[in-house]
């Protein structure tokens, strides 16, 4: 399966004044705290956003324009989101849009542009906003173009365009919250997983057994002695309840969410993400992103956290975010799967790792934790492009 987001490139996204890169089945962000590895996660996610709700609830949410375009000496007043991306082996495409501010206050649409190719003809869809207007599309009926809202949204009805912009839509991020997770909630229509994890009881209950008991199995893996994982309605509200040996030779006992530690509501939050929509059906679920899964989990259980990762992979694209040797202490991870972040002269620079790093790992020398611990799994240096080529990046093409 190809990824459905193959290369990304940004420009005066909070911290990151400009980036270029590809993106793999599965994708691991390395870096230090504070080094931006969140805000290229976050580009993705405003685009997400500002789709299934709106540009101006995508943009509120993280405290105006005035946060989200890059903090910098000469501020500028836009930002830039490109994706290339692929729909089917035979469906490409691109689309991107650059958002300004306005005098005074306010914001809108500067440019936007998508293009999808598919079954050999180029451009078999498209359309090109410029400066504001609508210059030209391949549709024959235009629908009106507004200034405060993605054009995307307005073409969501065409046949031609509906693939990509359910795609997108459902790309799925998650900061999961173990406290939110361990209270009760009320029951959820949804098929898909919240940001937090706070519906994962309404959703793990759609899984089919077969996922139901594949989420049990990595569960038992990582906490010991957990023989059970089952939805609980209680007065029309739902939890989660487990099943777990506490005694060796005697009955196992059940316990609900709020009564369970973090790292196994984490635990069960990764898993139900990670999992569902798992009929590798692009339109469900085509990106899972998760920050640092490794949080609150044991050790030990990062191998078991990579297999997992892995699986999923096989029927989604997967972006994690990690600073945890643990997690890459593994041989199966490919040079081209990491990417590092690092913060340089106040702005975040994302790359592919140094040669050295790159051949150490072709050759089995060593593992990525490994190499993280001795501190080298930096950005490969030549593979930054100057400012002067990001201002040359090509954003844009009709």
């Amino acid at each position: 399966m190809n990824p459905f987001l193959y290369r990304v490139r940004l420009r005066n996204y909070k911290s990151i004044a400009a980036c270029d890169v590809g993106l793999r089945r599965l994708t691991i962000l390395i870096g230090a705290n504070g080094s931006g590895k969140s805000n290229f996660v976050d580009a993705l996610n405003f685009v997400a956003d500002a789709l299934m709700t709106s540009l101006d609830h995508a943009l509120r949410s993280r405290g105006g324009i005035k946060d989200v375009r890059r903090r910098s000496h000469g501020r500028p007043n836009h930002f830039t989101i490109r994706l290339d991306f692929s729909l089917a082996p035979d469906v490409r495409g691109h689309y991107a849009f650059t958002v300004g501010a306005k005098k005074g206050a306010g914001f809108e649409v500067i440019d936007e542009e998508c293009r999808i190719s598919s079954d050999g003809v180029l451009d078999k869809a498209y359309y090109r906003i410029r400066k504001g207007k609508l210059e030209n599309s391949s549709l024959s009926t235009q629908p009106a173009y507004t200034n405060d809202r993605l054009y995307l949204v307005r073409l969501s009805g065409e046949p031609a365009f509906r693939p990509l912009f359910d795609a997108l839509s459902r790309m799925c991020f998650y900061r999961l919250a173990p406290d939110v997770i361990r209270q009760i909630q009320p029951a959820d229509e949804g098929n898909l997983l919240v940001k937090n994890g706070a519906n994962v009881a309404s959703v793990f209950s759609r899984f089919d057994s077969k996922t139901k008991n594949r989420v049990i199995e990595y569960l038992s893996a990582i906490v010991p002695g957990i023989s059970s994982v089952s939805p609980k309605t209680l007065a029309g509200n739902e939890t989660i309840e487990f099943t777990q040996e506490v005694e060796e030779g005697q009955p196992h006992q059940t316990f609900l969410a709020n009564c369970m530690s973090d790292g196994t509501l984490r635990a069960l939050g990764i898993l139900v993400a990670l999992l569902q929509g798992g009929d590798g059906k692009m339109g469900q679920v085509p990106v899972v992103s998760v920050e640092e899964p490794e949080v609150a989990l044991h050790p030990a259980a990062a191998g078991i956290l990579f297999d997992i990762l892995r699986e999923s992979s096989d029927f989604r694209q997967v972006i994690v975010t990690s600073h945890s040797p643990e997690l890459l202490d593994h041989v199966d991870i490919e040079p081209d799967d990491l990417l590092s972040v690092e913060m340089k002269n106040g702005a975040t620079v994302l790359a592919p790792i140094d040669k050295t790093s790159r051949e150490a790992l072709r050759q089995k020398l060593y593992t990525p934790g490994e190499l993280l611990r001795l501190n080298q799994l930096g950005t490969d240096e030549e593979q930054i492009p100057s400012a002067a080529t990001y201002q040359q990046m090509k954003l844009f093409e009709l």
